[in-house]
């Protein structure tokens, strides 16, 4: 592995968050998952549309698992969205906002953030370079015009004809402002196609479009962009929706709509070729009146089953294991020996696989004994760990071990306090108020 890569994992761990890059490095006990949603990837690849769940509880390594398909799906060329469900900035019923937050997160292996206009530029690339193989010179007088005329072709051919008329007129303008070295107001127009709600008049004018992309018509958008993301080269694309059990804290009618735009989202998945959701929940999410199950017309088509305690893994709900002892101890010497300061045939000597365990027992005494919340207090304190011994040589490992919880998170606090994190706000019962769909 690059030292460059290890430091950007480590800088990560941290913080206790999960690294964007190099997870297969320390990817351990989960093979069989992985291998399921590599399956799901070639579909995606092969022009299907689906929708997966990763079901788990804390430290189950959701997180970790959504991240590590999205490394590896951008490996298959795909391009990737990773969303994390919010209370304050992302309401899950609201398809513009979901649409906002999935562009504004496109990331391909060109381009790793706000992607949508390397995208655009490699599709109408395409064109150019499609028309000037058909013998169309490049400095043709009528070449742009040419070129206008087949992205009216491909946006119209879209499936079902589908594709907004503002979308169409804002993708011609893009093209004209920057052929006219216009790039800032094109660069505009790139924002009002992400979703943006702060365009200037000015802006939307040159286009002829009026307001901005609602919740209505959003999904007509992903299609487009979608549409567009394969014709620029990309294999398909691929959206991470994280987190979302934050959905049972919401407001009653909220979180009622957004488990119906769920299900809205998994009955026309088939229909978005090329395109593979993958959402992210705890067994609470899942399985609670309030959640999935909640809304039958969703846990009817995505319902977790069990033959005798065996699930397969091809079914709706992919169930990630609660990790133990010696998947942890596992990923520690994973760790150990990806450290960019210490020399792996140093560290074996310097931190002995027996002090790794004690420091695994330490911690997990620390939350009572429950493995499954330890990950993320583990790893920050292994990795400060290894700092120390990377900074200062001589100190002896023995002088560091010992444990004491830091910056919890809400579902750390939970468990120490012996509460359930997830109970859903009281109000059971729409308040009256409407809600966008």
């Amino acid at each position: 592995m690059a030292i460059k890569e290890a430091k950007r994992i480590f800088q990560a761990l941290r913080s206790g968050k999960v690294p964007s890059v190099g997870l297969e490095a320390f990817a351990v006990g989960i093979e069989a998952h992985r291998k399921e949603l590599h399956r799901k990837l070639d579909e995606a690849k092969s022009g299907l549309g689906d929708v997966k769940f990763l079901r788990g509880g804390y430290g189950c390594g959701k997180t970790f698992m959504a991240q590590l398909v999205i490394e590896d799906a951008k490996k298959r060329g795909f391009a990737t969205s990773f969303v994390v469900v919010s209370e304050n900035d992302l309401h899950f019923h609201k398809f513009d906002e979901l649409y906002r937050k999935v562009v504004h997160g496109l990331s391909t292996p060109a381009c790793e953030t706000g992607a949508l206009g390397d995208i655009l530029d490699r599709w109408i690339g395409g064109i150019e370079e499609h028309l000037i193989k058909l013998g169309v010179p490049a400095d043709a007088p009528d070449f742009d015009a040419k070129v206008l005329a087949k992205l009216d072709e491909r946006l119209l051919a879209l499936p079902g004809g589908s594709a907004p008329a503002d979308m169409i007129r804002v993708v011609r303008t893009i093209f004209e402002l920057k052929q006219a070295g216009q790039p800032q107001d094109a660069a505009g127009l790139v924002s009002w196609l992400s979703g943006s709600e702060n365009v200037a008049a000015r802006l939307k004018k040159l286009a002829d479009v009026k307001g901005d992309i609602t919740s209505g018509d959003a999904m007509a958008y992903l299609r487009g962009i979608l549409e567009i993301t394969k014709s620029a080269g990309y294999t398909g694309l691929v959206i991470v929706i994280d987190e979302a059990e934050t959905i049972l804290r919401m407001r009653g009618d909220v979180r009622k709509s957004s488990m119906n735009a769920i299900r809205q989202i998994v009955d026309a998945a088939e229909s978005y070729r090329g395109l593979l959701w993958l959402f992210t929940g705890t067994p609470t999410f899942f399985d609670d009146r309030h959640g999935v199950k909640g809304t039958e017309a969703l846990h009817s088509r995505i319902a977790y089953n069990e033959l005798n305690g065996v699930p397969s893994l091809r079914q709706s709900q992919l169930a990630l294991k609660p990790f133990d002892r010696d998947r942890l101890i596992k990923v520690a010497l994973k760790l150990r020996s990806l450290h960019p300061e210490l020399a792996p045939e140093l560290i074996e000597s310097k931190l002995p696989r027996v002090y790794v365990e004690r420091l695994v027992d330490d911690v997990t005494k620390g939350f009572k004994g429950d493995v499954g919340v330890v990950p993320r207090q583990f790893l920050r304190r292994f990795v400060d760990l290894l700092d120390i011994l990377a900074d200062e040589p001589e100190r002896e490992v023995k002088d560091l071990l010992g444990f004491a919880p830091v910056e919890l998170s809400a579902e750390e606090e939970a468990v120490l306090a012996g509460r359930k994190l997830e109970a859903p706000t009281p109000d059971d019962e729409f308040s009256g108020s409407t809600v966008d769909m």
